[in-house]
């Protein structure tokens, strides 16, 4: 299991997502260009020491991380998706994809994934933080395959 996070724009995001990972012994994978500059310093305060804990792996493009997961199923978690969650089936080797907190993911991207899952929410809400969004999802996932 692996989580990408496609352009993130919030290096405070992204340093939760990759505690998160830590703990769900879960890989991550970086989709440059980012809206900040990518390095230890400015993640380390969210991410703590928990970065050396994961798998982390950037790809200079979607091209690239495409092509280093075209045997994986590639799942996008989106306010736009009508599969819950919790009634998706996981797989062990499955890369769960969050888009950019300021606009998601641009629609070649939404057309290329293997498939869409959405976490209901309130009528009155727009999202929930991608960081959040992210645990929640990886919960579940570890809930369906680690007995």
């Amino acid at each position: 299991m692996r989580l990408a996070l496609f352009q993130p724009d919030i290096p405070q995001n992204t340093g939760a997502m990759i505690r998160i990972c830590a703990c769900f012994d879960v890989g991550i994978d970086i989709i440059h260009p980012t809206g900040y500059v990518f390095n230890k310093k400015n993640i380390k305060q969210a991410a703590m020491d928990y970065i050396s804990l994961v798998s982390l792996q950037e790809h200079d493009s979607w091209n690239s991380y495409l092509e280093s997961n075209k045997d994986k199923r590639i799942i996008l978690l989106s306010t736009k998706g009508e599969i819950k969650y919790s009634d998706f089936q996981f797989k062990e080797d499955d890369c769960i994809l969050v888009g950019r907190e300021s606009a998601g993911v641009p629609e070649k991207v939404f057309n290329a994934v293997d498939e869409v899952i959405t976490i209901p929410m309130s009528k009155n809400s727009r999202s929930l933080n991608v960081a959040v969004s992210a645990g929640i999802v990886l919960a579940e996932t570890r809930r369906q395959l680690v007995t």
